[in-house]
């Protein structure tokens, strides 16, 4: 059941990134973080109602409490990273680096958990994503450099904060229902994305979003909170080295829909790459 809820978390992660770059096209991006970040809250909270564990928040250790609210803020921080990234460069260049937190993820879930099973097949798999990763971000010359300098980095520290989630989440949720942990940590998103909203003065902002936009901000956090629910009822009752790499498959149905949609060009080189990333992928879901 786990892999067919980690199977979802990639599908609808796909879509938000998506929906996402159709809704920032002029929308600020850390204004439109926050504003999608209260439709996942919505789609977490209804969760939890249904299955009805928001009567268990009472039974949540201090050290749960502390890896919930940890993960949160870097969930926060790689969310804001990467929409900074998708309003300023092309989503087949942001998203694969993003994605590459798939090789922070793995290293941490062999180091700090212990998963060694299958050792030398995820170091492979580890390897060719990397390589995968770097075919997919082609160089660029004169004033595309400088731009392509900007979302480079807003993506490298998304996918840094996104593989500090991953590892801390898997604490956090250790005997809390995946559900209410994932509330507790929405509700964190939400308090760190508004309030960097307004420190920067950027709250003043929201009666100027396209309507259009904000419909697709909407279907994001939409997307996103499918996604989640997905993802940490796999990580809480699966292997993470495997549950992991196959959210990070999302690449593909974001590449191929930049493509489609929004009519971005891939290079050759850059397919040789996607290539590369879904191969090291499957190994390491195998491996698991």
């Amino acid at each position: 059941m786990w892999l067919i809820a980690a199977v979802g978390s990639a599908l609808f992660a796909g879509l938000t990134t998506i929906f996402a770059k159709c809704g920032i096209r002029k929308t600020n991006s850390d204004l439109a973080t926050a504003l999608r970040t209260v439709v996942v809250l919505l789609s977490s909270i209804i969760m939890v109602i249904l299955v009805g564990s928001y009567e268990e928040i009472s039974n949540i250790g201090g050290k749960s409490w502390l890896y919930l609210i940890l993960s949160g803020a870097a969930t926060g921080a790689s969310w804001i990273c990467y929409f900074k990234a998708l309003s300023i460069g092309d989503v087949n260049k942001v998203a694969p680096l993003d994605k590459s937190s798939t090789i922070l993820s793995v290293l941490f879930a062999i180091f700090v958990f212990g998963e060694m099973n299958h050792l030398v097949v995820k170091l492979i798999g580890i390897i060719t994503i990397g390589a995968g990763t770097y075919l997919m971000i082609e160089k660029k010359h004169g004033a595309e450099a400088k731009a392509g300098r900007a979302w480079l980095l807003y993506a490298m520290l998304s996918a840094v904060f996104a593989a500090l989630t991953s590892v801390l989440a898997k604490i956090g949720i250790s005997g809390v229902e995946s559900n209410l942990g994932t509330a507790i940590r929405t509700v964190v998103v939400l308090v760190f994305a508004w309030g960097i909203v307004y420190v920067k003065g950027e709250h003043k902002q929201i009666k100027e979003i396209d309507k259009k936009e904000l419909i697709f901000i909407g279907l994001s956090g939409a997307a996103t909170g499918a996604s989640w629910l997905c993802y940490y009822y796999a990580v809480q009752n699966g292997v993470l080295s495997v549950v992991v790499p196959i959210d990070k498959m999302s690449i593909l149905i974001t590449v191929l829909f930049s493509v489609m949609i929004l009519k971005e060009k891939i290079s050759k080189k850059a397919v040789i790459g996607l290539l590369l990333m879904c191969i090291g992928t499957l190994a390491m879901v195998f491996a698991g």
